[in-house]
């Protein structure tokens, strides 16, 4: 193996790795804002507001991610009503829909994340804040989502890692993140062992690095609490 063509090629493995990270941040931080109302609307004892989500979860957790953005790349263009409205110069670029999929895909796995955490505090503390007098809205704010948070943690980062991993079916719409240049390399150089091990490389020291952040995180938010596990979903 020739890995002087890893050295030569190294910078625009780097410029992958870039639009890698963006698709990942941005998708992960829409994803957690969209997932918090979807999750409280999944414990909701209003059964018809417990449907919606359910659906919406159903749909995202049991449809291949790749699916997922082949329906939102080729699938909204074929749309008279999407190609005149003013959505379309985003929905037109690959990068965006990309994001668009992601987004969606990833907070229906962080909403059910959520919604176990928060079904995971006891009961007693539940009951304590009723005690004293809150209402739902304090309780939440006060009590109940940062003692969620808390527990959360772990699993959140597990699913950041798996998006993480995902995220390379975006080079399947042309983007070139780091897999997409990857294929773009080796399509040029011909040594696809080389540049696979190197991509595969920096997906394993961005996961590394996303795991002790995670985890200093976790061993400051839980250090006066006990941690609590809940399930993570897997991905189909």
């Amino acid at each position: 193996m020739d890995f002087s063509v890893v050295v030569e090629y190294f910078p625009r493995l780097l410029q992958g790795t870039w639009v890698s990270l963006q698709l990942v941040v941005i998708s992960i931080v829409l994803g957690g804002i969209f997932a918090l109302p979807i999750a409280l609307a999944r414990i909701s004892p209003v059964g018809w507001v417990r449907a919606v989500p359910f659906a919406y979860i159903f749909f995202f957790r049991g449809t291949p991610l790749l699916v997922q953005i082949f329906l939102v790349y080729y699938g909204a263009s074929q749309f008279d009503a999407v190609r005149e409205s003013i959505l379309w110069p985003i929905l037109r670029e690959p990068f965006w829909c990309a994001i668009i999929a992601f987004t969606l895909n990833t907070s229906a796995y962080t909403a059910e994340i959520f919604r176990g955490a928060i079904q995971a505090i006891p009961q007693g503390e539940v009951e304590a804040c009723k005690v004293v007098g809150m209402t739902k809205f304090q309780m939440y704010r006060r009590i109940l989502l940062p003692r969620a948070f808390g527990i959360v943690l772990p699993a959140y980062g597990n699913e950041i890692i798996l998006m993480l991993k995902g995220s390379a079916l975006a080079s399947t719409i042309t983007i070139l993140d780091l897999t997409g240049m990857a294929r773009t390399i080796i399509a040029r150089t011909y040594t696809p062992m080389e540049i696979f091990l190197a991509a595969g490389a920096i997906y394993l020291v961005i996961s590394i690095v996303i795991i002790a952040i995670f985890r200093q995180i976790e061993l400051r938010q839980n250090r006066y609490l006990g941690t609590l596990s809940i399930k993570v979903p897997d991905k189909g």
